[in-house]
């Protein structure tokens, strides 16, 4: 091998220097290390809070790659075209990125690797975004696990390999290709006013991830399983942020949770599950693709969803004003903050799609416009689990009351509060700057007066166990 020509290491979502498996592999070869973002034809179609947040996250990592003297090139283009090009700039030789399971990503990547292959480049993925490769957990009978219970037994008690040191240096090569300035793609622009009000809210970088998983492990861990669903209780590790972009890896997480579990926290079992049920959903997505897009369980297809994404009653919950308190708050917590505490995101869920009838890929969309932690993977399985059509899903005919869900949560108000300014005397900063945030052009005060429920939970409920009585599966 040529160690004096480069390889090219192209960075996706892996924003790390540390437990870096990509990064490693380039390491490992000798070569001269040029790290590379395209802002390609998948990153493209991603939605707003999300493209904007990776960019944030991007240039954060290009001041860690600063560190230990080197850069990341941003380059904007379709992926194989940017690669060949800096390929004839720079006379690399090899190619190395993060393995992908979504079958827009593997279809890109497939392309790719084909294409260099045929030039004598040297290009291959590398494991660094899940702990289990999918294909590599199996049932008895060399199936694919379709419950989470027995997945999470099949690997609770696998060996991990040890997490790998950041480096120290990265070897620069002679010449360094041209990069263009992620401000000048403006990744804002989609998210219009709304990027100023969930600026304060996102915690960006390997760093700033770090920390925040050591005030988790150190304060909150042991009573995690017993608060985690009290929205108003700051409960969470909130890391689904940086697992998204691979500002963590999920190994990291792995290894700290079952460190904290040896070392007596109580909730710390149920964390690691936590990270596994992440690694399920990749498991589903790769084993079986369709669930990004067409319900998972046969039979569904027929079933009496309004796929109307511009109805009154979608409108009514996008906007948060269903006139169903847990509902309209978590609305308005994901608006203002680009994250919603997972109980809500069920309720919500479980209210749009048996309550208003509405098909669950209008949330499914919704959430990935929305979401600073979106995951195509798990926000595909989230939303197929409470609709009842998803792989270990709630059954259909259990319904959410998401007015006794609050009543049990949320008993001192203190979530609802946090987010609804109507009928408030003196409403709190969070309330407020939700109508900061949305579009002009709803029409949003918090002078209004709050909403009658648009569906009631009885109402709702008894619907929606009609139609799924009546179903023709």
């Amino acid at each position: 091998m040529n160690t004096s020509a480069p390889i090219i290491w192209w960075v996706r979502r892996e924003l790390r220097l540390s437990d870096n498996q990509v990064l490693q592999a380039c390491i490992e070869t000798g070569q001269p290390i040029i790290p590379v973002f395209i802002l390609d034809e998948v990153f493209e179609t991603y939605g707003a809070a999300p493209l904007w947040r990776f960019g944030l996250g991007a240039e954060v990592f290009a001041k860690s790659l600063a560190s230990v003297d080197s850069r990341l090139i941003f380059r904007r283009g379709k992926a194989l075209d940017v690669l060949q090009d800096i390929i004839a700039e720079t006379g690399a030789t090899a190619v190395r990125w993060g393995r992908a399971y979504d079958p827009d990503q593997i279809e890109r990547d497939t392309n790719v690797k084909g294409a260099l292959a045929e030039t004598g480049i040297d290009a291959k993925s590398v494991s660094a975004h899940l702990i289990f490769e999918p294909w590599s957990v199996e049932t008895k009978t060399g199936d694919f696990y379709k419950v989470y219970s027995p997945f999470w037994r099949a690997v609770k008690d696998r060996p991990v390999s040890d997490l790998i040191a950041a480096p120290r240096k990265l070897r620069a090569p002679e010449l360094w290709p041209s990069s263009e300035s992620p401000k000048d793609w403006k990744l804002d622009k989609r998210m219009k006013r709304g990027a100023a009000i969930v600026q304060p809210h996102i915690c960006v970088g390997e760093e700033a991830a770090l920390h925040r998983l050591d005030a988790f492990v150190e304060t909150r861990i042991d009573a995690y399983k017993a608060e985690r669903d009290f929205p108003a209780i700051p409960a969470t590790s909130k890391l689904s942020e940086n697992l998204a972009w691979g500002e963590i890896s999920a190994r990291t997480l792995w290894h700290r949770g079952m460190q904290a579990s040896l070392g007596g926290a109580k909730g710390a079992e149920h964390f690691v599950k936590e990270v596994v049920w992440r690694e399920f959903a990749y498991h589903l997505m790769w084993h079986t693709p369709h669930i990004l897009s067409g319900n998972w369980r046969e039979g569904w297809d027929a079933f009496p969803w309004n796929d109307d994404g511009e109805s009154e009653f979608a409108t009514a919950w996008k906007q948060g004003r269903t006139g169903i308190r847990f509902v309209d708050a978590a609305m308005r917590e994901m608006y203002v903050t680009g994250h919603m505490h997972n109980r809500a995101r069920m309720i919500v869920a479980s209210y749009l799609t048996k309550h208003l009838m509405t098909h669950w890929r209008v949330g499914l969309k919704w959430f990935e416009d929305c979401l600073i932690d979106w995951d195509p993977a798990s926000n595909a399985m989230g939303w197929q689990w409470a609709a009842g059509s998803g792989p270990d899903a709630a059954p259909y005919f259990r319904v959410f009351n998401p007015v006794t869900q609050l009543e049990k949560f949320d008993a001192d108000e203190a979530y609802q509060n946090a987010w609804i300014a109507e009928g408030q005397l003196m409403p709190t900063e969070t309330a407020l700057s939700y109508f900061k945030a949305v579009p002009k052009s709803w029409n949003m005060s918090a002078n209004q007066t709050y909403p009658n429920p648009i569906v009631t939970a009885e109402t709702g409920r008894k619907r929606a166990l009609e139609a799924y009585e009546a179903r023709s599966f």
